[in-house]
């Protein structure tokens, strides 16, 4: 698969939507597409020509159509959310099954631009009132806030914790994510709660895995490491579970997903691509006492524990079933506040981050083990 270049996507892009362009330095771009429920479609850390790293669904964003079930045009970070399924999910309806048949995104961010509030040269703040309904039949009206900013190469080696050499080039942007709730009655348990679920496409990598490192520790403690059937039993080779760590296939070619629990997560998770020699980290923030606060519980099915959910999780793309087509193919880097438990007026903020390296093996490396806790030389 032949990498695309950020002049070339954003191009691409441009005949379909308008853009924004946010740059910090004379390389590091990131483009925003506020008629796409504002999502940051795809970046760049080396100019125009340098490689784009968001995943682009070109034939569906080609075709202008409008699809009820998913608008999947692909980015590196959209506003979704949670929980997907359960007795309070919100993509399948009441009495409906808990299958792909049946899946459907709410309208409220499926569909509709969002409104550019502000607009800088390294970021942008934007808008929009929303409504969902879940399973249990609870209505959430709710107002969002996104704002989107470049992060320079000093401010996020501070907030991973390492010193950057020169070598080393980066882009590196943040969503803020605020919900705010506007209706009339409180949000609690009983009803239901949502959660803010910031999502990322990236272009499948034939030989680069996932890595999310995790608390180590005692499961009759801390619960299991990992939940890994979300969509059935993930085969050995493709996911492989370690004491502090998992790694996960992230090619696009088996449909598969993993969480952690709060009890269990870090602030952070990443791929790592051999071919291309580029790290990628998400970060995001993890309230403190996590392991007590309650989180959606995304699984489909109808849930023991609907407050017991993960806080992390990734997504490879594959076919639900064979000859039943798939959504990519793509990977998908994923962080979920806690159930937003608010009274009218009241919000919460969730804070998600990416950031692409590339480097010197050695440098990267470095950095890997710093903020990842694996050896890349044992991946790929």
């Amino acid at each position: 698969m032949l990498a695309s270049t950020y002049a070339e996507d954003t191009a691409f892009l441009g005949r379909y939507a308008p853009l924004i362009e946010l740059a910090a330095g004379p390389a590091a771009r990131v483009a925003v597409a506020p008629t796409y429920q504002g999502r940051v479609m795809t970046s760049t850390l080396a100019g125009p020509r340098g490689r784009s790293f968001g995943w682009l669904n070109t034939r569906f964003i080609a075709s202008g159509a409008q699809d009820v079930q998913f608008n999947n045009y692909g980015g590196e970070d959209r506003f979704w959310l949670g929980p997907e399924s359960g007795q309070f999910g919100l993509f399948h309806a009441k009495g409906e099954p808990f299958d792909v048949a049946h899946w459907k995104t709410p309208p409220g961010f499926n569909t509709g631009p969002f409104q550019v509030v502000r607009q800088t040269k390294d970021s942008v703040t934007l808008r929009r009132d929303l409504e969902v309904v879940n399973y249990a039949g609870t209505t959430f009206r709710c107002a969002v806030r996104r704002v989107i900013s470049m992060l320079s190469k000093t401010r996020a080696g501070k907030g991973l914790g390492v010193s950057l050499p020169a070598a080393v080039k980066l882009v590196a942007f943040e969503s803020r994510n605020t919900l705010t709730h506007i209706g009339p009655d409180a949000w609690t348990q009983a009803g239901g709660l949502v959660s803010i679920w910031i999502l990322g496409q990236f272009k499948p990598l034939p030989h680069g895995k996932v890595i999310v490192p995790f608390k180590g520790g005692d499961e009759g403690a801390l619960g299991p490491k990992a939940t890994t059937t979300y969509f059935g039993a993930i085969p050995p080779a493709r996911c492989q579970v370690a004491e502090d760590h998992l790694l996960l296939v992230c090619d696009g070619q088996y449909r598969s997903k993993i969480g952690i629990a709060p009890a269990r997560a870090t602030r952070v998770l990443g791929s790592f691509d051999p071919d291309g020699g580029v790290l990628t980290i998400a970060q995001f923030n993890l309230p403190r006492g996590a392991a007590r606060l309650p989180y959606v519980n995304s699984l489909w099915e109808m849930q023991e524990k609907p407050f017991g959910g993960d806080v992390v999780n990734s997504y490879n793309d594959g076919e639900a079933s064979p000859g039943a087509g798939q959504l990519g193919p793509f990977y998908e880097l994923e962080t979920s506040s806690p159930a937003a438990q608010l009274p009218p007026g009241k919000a919460m903020t969730h804070c998600h981050r990416t950031l692409h390296f590339a480097g010197p093996a050695k440098a990267l490396g470095a950095v890997a083990r710093k903020v990842l806790g694996v050896d890349l030389k044992k991946i790929g």
